[in-house]
Formats: structure tokens, C-alpha cells, sequence
């Protein structure tokens, strides 16, 4: 299956990284020019594993994704339940790695497979390119939220 694989350093502890990526509702709206509009589903408050999210994209896209995997400060991982009509699979998982007390890089990587079967030979390489360059604008997107002292603010909540 294809893998979009991209990383970007940011000057923030891996906890303010982590917690900026899991924001959600306006904040993340703020910051992530890959969605329309990402909510969390069936009463859940707060991202963990076995939540389910429910994410429309900003060409209109809607995809429900469960988590595999919630592991704070490190990563998180997830999974496509429903979704566009042209993914079989879909799934991602985003990794934080402490450079130093003040520098994380972020790892975001997803998989994906392409349906019709006979079409893959040619749907997926172009997914490979549309998706690394939207993950590469959703990536720069965080970075620059890492910076925004409102994103930031919001993202902390009460741990502060």
C-alpha cells in the first residue's frame, strides 16, 4: 500500500506539540486547512483511543476515523471506518519525537489503498502526490500553530 511519510521540526516541548494536534472544534478549524469541520463522535469529550471523529474535508470529503492508538505525548494513531467512495483503506498515525526540552518533530504518516482494484495502478501514485501535498500544507499549518500563542493557549486548556 502507498505511504505519504513527512516530518517538520518545531520549537515547542513534545507535550504542547501533542496537545496542539489533538485540538478539535474551532481551535483546530484555526489552524487545519485540510478540514472543513472535525468533530468528535457518540458523546466522546476528548480524543483517546476507540473515539471515533468524524472529519469533513474542504472539498466537502466526509470521513468517519476511529483511534488505534492514544498514547500522550508520543503519538496517536487512527483508521478509516467510512469514507470517499475511492479509498478501500485509509489510516494514519502521527508521532512526537523530544529533539530537546524546547524542539519536537512531528512524524505524520499515512496509508492508503485505492479502490476500484483496477485502477490502482494509476489512482495510486496520483494519491501519493495529491496527499503528500496536503499533509505538506496541514503539516506547515501545525507548525505555524506550535507559534500561535492563542492555538497554544487553547490547546493546554486547564493543564496549562
Amino acid at each position: 500500500m502507498p505511504q505519504v511519510e513527512v516530518r517538520r521540526t518545531v520549537e515547542v516541548p513534545v507535550r504542547v506539540a501533542f496537545a496542539v494536534s489533538q485540538t478539535t472544534g474551532p481551535v483546530r478549524a484555526r489552524w487545519d486547512p485540510f478540514i472543513r469541520s472535525q468533530s468528535l463522535m457518540d458523546g466522546a469529550e476528548r480524543p483517546g483511543k476507540g473515539v471515533r471523529t468524524l472529519t469533513r474535508h474542504r472539498l466537502g470529503w466526509r470521513m468517519v476515523s476511529e483511534y488505534v492508538a492514544y498514547r500522550p505525548p508520543r503519538d496517536v494513531g487512527m483508521t478509516m471506518r467510512e469514507g470517499p467512495w475511492f479509498f478501500r483503506v485509509f489510516g494514519g498515525g502521527w508521532r512526537f519525537v523530544e529533539d530537546a526540552p524546547e524542539r519536537t518533530t512531528a512524524i505524520w504518516k499515512y496509508t492508503f489503498s485505492c479502490r476500484p482494484g483496477w485502477l490502482r495502478p494509476i489512482a495510486e501514485p496520483i494519491g501519493v502526490r495529491l496527499l503528500r501535498r496536503d499533509i505538506e500544507r496541514r503539516i506547515d499549518a501545525f507548525a505555524r500553530a506550535c507559534a500561535d500563542p492563542a492555538v497554544v493557549a487553547a490547546a493546554l486548556g486547564d493543564e496549562g
